[in-house]
């Protein structure tokens, strides 16, 4: 059994088809999606979401965002996305250290969210790449 998978961004579609199971983080924890689902509302959180179709894995970068699930159909609208195999593993790593950097020299406290939210994202990606 699949449902219809939908993950937007403002500026492209990054996934528009049937799936068998999705994981993924939303603000509360961790979720599992399979066919037929009761239906749900949630906000996304900065994490990689795995998606099972054609009984492979593929992991995706999310960068927060919402979801809705209802009659075998998901919809993701997110900030941003990027499929696994889209991410360059040597830029990810560089963004990610940068990024590390840039968490360690922050002062003040809008200085130190942003940074950690520069951090969470870079992190995200290698995690996609490094997963699938």
């Amino acid at each position: 059994m699949t449902f219809n998978l939908h993950v937007m961004t403002p500026h492209r579609t990054v996934w528009n088809s049937k799936a068998q199971e999705v994981i993924l983080s939303t603000n509360s924890g961790q979720i599992g999606i399979l066919p037929d689902h009761a239906p749900l509302l949630s906000g996304l959180d900065i994490g990689v979401m795995k998606v099972l179709a054609n009984n492979q894995w593929t992991a995706i970068a999310l960068m927060g965002g919402f979801m809705i699930v209802d009659n075998n159909e998901m919809t993701i609208l997110v900030n941003e996305a990027e499929k696994a195999s889209d991410i360059d593993p040597q830029e990810a790593q560089e963004a990610f250290e940068i990024a590390q950097n840039n968490f360690a020299e922050a002062n003040g406290r809008k200085n130190s969210i942003e940074a950690n939210l520069a951090l969470k994202r870079a992190k995200t990606r290698l995690e996609a790449k490094r997963e699938y």
